[in-house]
C-alpha cells in the first residue's frame, strides 16, 4: 500500500503563545510525503526517511505517532519520502505542515483516512514532544489541511471557529534570511501584554480577522523587537488589507487583492526573498491506494 499527502504552510492570525488561542490562514506552499508499506522490515525502527537529510526527530516521531495510531498488528513499517522548500524557522510553519504530511500520508499506506482535526492534533503532539513549540501549533497544522482561517483552543487541540477569508485574496511574503529562536523560550515573553493579546483573540473570534492580525502582528513586533512599522505603511500604500509578522517570524505576510499583488510585493524589502502565494482554498484530493 502506499499513501501520499501534502499539508500547507499558514500565516498567523494570531499567536498561541499569550493565551493559548490561536489563528491561523493556510497558503499554497506544501510539504509532501509519500509513504510505503515496507515489506523489507528494516532492522532497527518502524520507518526509513528519504532524503536523509529529512531524518529528523520530528519525522521520525510523527511517522511512528501515525504508525502507533493507525496500525493495528502493531507490526508495521513504512518507507518516507519527504519533500519540503517551506523554509524552516521562519514562522511560515514548516513543522507543522512536514509533521502533518508525514502522518497523513503513513495513515493512507495503512488504508486509513483520518479526518483534518485528527491528523492535526498527531501533529501538535508530536510538535509538543519534540520540543519545536510550546503550545503544540494545533492552529497552524489544521490551517495547512483545510481551506479558510481557522481559530483554536491549542491547550485542548480543540477547533474554535473557522474564518471566511475574501476568495480574491492573495498573500505576499517577505522571508528575511535569518531565523528565529525556537518558541519554547520565549513564551514568557508574549505573556508581559495580556490586554493585547486577549483583544486580538476578541477579534478573531468575532470573525474580525484583520484587526486581530494587526494586533497580534504588534504584540509579536515588541516581544521579538521587530521594527516593521514602515513596512505596514508601505503595503498598505500599495494596496495591502492586512500586514502582519507570521509565527514569531521574521516573516511577514501582507494580504491583498490580486490586481494589487505585484504592487505589494515591490513594496516589501529586497534583502531576504519575497514570494506571492494563493490561498489554500480547496480540499485536497484523496492521494493514497493499492499499489
Amino acid at each position: 500500500m502506499r499513501g501520499v499527502a501534502s499539508a500547507r504552510a499558514a500565516i498567523s492570525v494570531v499567536n498561541a503563545l499569550p493565551l493559548g488561542i490561536g489563528v491561523a490562514i493556510g497558503i499554497e506552499w506544501p510539504a509532501r510525503t509519500t509513504a510505503q508499506l515496507d515489506q523489507n522490515r528494516p532492522r532497527r525502527g518502524r520507518a526509513s526517511i528519504e532524503p536523509a537529510s529529512s531524518a529528523t526527530p520530528l519525522v521520525r516521531a510523527a511517522a511512528r505517532a501515525a504508525l502507533d495510531r493507525f496500525d493495528a498488528t502493531g507490526t508495521g513499517r513504512v518507507r518516507l519520502v519527504v519533500r519540503s522548500t517551506i523554509p524552516v524557522a521562519r514562522g511560515l510553519k514548516s513543522s507543522s505542515a512536514v509533521s502533518a504530511s508525514v502522518a497523513l500520508a503513513t495513515a493512507r499506506a495503512l488504508g486509513r483516512e483520518p479526518p483534518p482535526v485528527e491528523v492535526a492534533r498527531i501533529a501538535a503532539e508530536v510538535g509538543r514532544g519534540t520540543g519545536v513549540s510550546a503550545t503544540g501549533a494545533f492552529d497552524d497544522a489544521l490551517a495547512g489541511l483545510v481551506p479558510g482561517g481557522v481559530v483554536t483552543d491549542n491547550r485542548h487541540d480543540r477547533p474554535l471557529r473557522g474564518l471566511d477569508i475574501e476568495p480574491d485574496l492573495a498573500v505576499a511574503l517577505w522571508v528575511p534570511d535569518h531565523p528565529h529562536p525556537r518558541a519554547p523560550r520565549l513564551q514568557a515573553r508574549f505573556r508581559r501584554e495580556p490586554t493585547l493579546a486577549r483583544e486580538a483573540v476578541d477579534a478573531a473570534l468575532a470573525g474580525d480577522w484583520v484587526r486581530a492580525m494587526e494586533l497580534n502582528s504588534a504584540l509579536v513586533e515588541r516581544a521579538m523587537g521587530y521594527r516593521y512599522e514602515k513596512l505596514h505603511d508601505a503595503v498598505r500604500r500599495a494596496g495591502a488589507v492586512a500586514s502582519g509578522v507570521s509565527g514569531l517570524g521574521p516573516a511577514l505576510a501582507a494580504l491583498s487583492p490580486q490586481g494589487r499583488l505585484r504592487a505589494v510585493l515591490n513594496a516589501l524589502p529586497r534583502e531576504g526573498r519575497r514570494r506571492s502565494v494563493r490561498l489554500f482554498s480547496a480540499p485536497e484530493v484523496v492521494g493514497g491506494g493499492p499499489r
